[in-house]
């Protein structure tokens, strides 16, 4: 078990906007940055961070638009995460190169950052992510026009009664999820609106989908131009599974686009294995990073 189970939050400016930034263990152990997915926030790795064996500096922001960072209001551009990503890492390691684990979204942003800047990356582990569906060119037009409909009215999250309620959801959507687990997660990982109902602390915004297509093949060209090493984790009922179980050579396709790969499957965990397995993911992880 960690010596440092406690998380703080720290506060500064990035890139114009307040970012919150929370951190485990003491400021001189292995730095290790942890990116959170969509619609979550940082305090989703605090089960994970318990299991760690070793020592270490744990930073993990809350994304613009999520938990206690500053919320535009507005649509958000996903390239400014690697914009954050890489002011982020300036303030934080500016003298040697990151390791960085992310989960889903996360490990999205991670995996394109390290491509475009390989120097600043010492080590990648990505958490059930390997890309979104592909897309078709001739539906450019229509990903365009539901974006320009959506910008007419402020989008809603859903809202529940008190903290019990939304734990209870949250058990329905992954039943794996202890009632201590859960009822940890309710607490950290929203808000209590104006009235007391309780929401999940993301931005609507986020829920609008991009103008724009999302390209794969784009996104293969990054994971081939990346350097560091590079661990991918994969949930065995994930996200990863629902969208490529049945379809093993477009699997195949897009793992091949990695140099450097170390591939494992944790078993009986959903898209969210760090909830589920945190003490796999943790030996997984410890046996891949390097330290100091």
């Amino acid at each position: 078990m960690n010596h440092h189970p406690d998380s703080r939050l720290e506060f500064i400016t990035v890139r114009g906007l307040r970012y919150a930034v929370r951190h485990w263990g003491a400021d001189d152990a292995p730095a290790v940055f942890f990116l959170h997915g969509w619609m979550d926030s940082s305090p989703t790795f605090q089960f994970l961070v318990e299991s760690l064996r070793a020592d270490w500096h744990v930073i993990a922001p809350d994304w613009r638009g999520y938990g206690n960072s500053e919320w535009l209001g507005r649509p958000y551009w996903f390239p400014d995460y690697y914009g954050d990503l890489d002011a982020l890492l300036a303030h934080y390691s500016p003298e040697r190169p990151a390791r960085l684990v992310g989960h889903s979204m996360g490990a999205n942003i991670a995996a394109v950052y390290a491509s475009a800047q390989p120097q600043r990356v010492a080590q990648v582990a990505m958490l059930d992510f390997l890309g979104l569906l592909a897309t078709e060119a001739k539906d450019a037009p229509k990903q365009l026009a539901q974006w320009l409909d959506h910008l007419g009215e402020t989008p809603r999250l859903n809202s529940y009664t008190d903290h019990a309620t939304l734990q209870r959801r949250m058990q329905q959507v992954n039943p794996r999820l202890s009632d201590e687990k859960a009822a940890f997660l309710a607490r950290a990982l929203s808000r209590v609106l104006d009235g007391g109902r309780v929401q999940m602390a993301c931005d609507p915004w986020h829920r609008v989908p991009a103008p724009i297509l999302y390209r794969i093949d784009d996104q293969m060209a990054a994971w081939s131009a990346i350097e560091a090493p590079l661990l991918m984790l994969l949930a065995d009922d994930g996200f990863v599974q629902e969208r490529f179980g049945e379809h093993p050579a477009e699997r195949q396709r897009r793992l091949a686009a990695f140099r450097t790969l170390s591939l494992e499957t944790i078993a009986d965990c959903g898209h969210n294995l760090h909830h589920d397995q945190p003490a796999r993911v943790a030996e997984a992880l410890e046996r891949f990073l390097s330290r100091d």
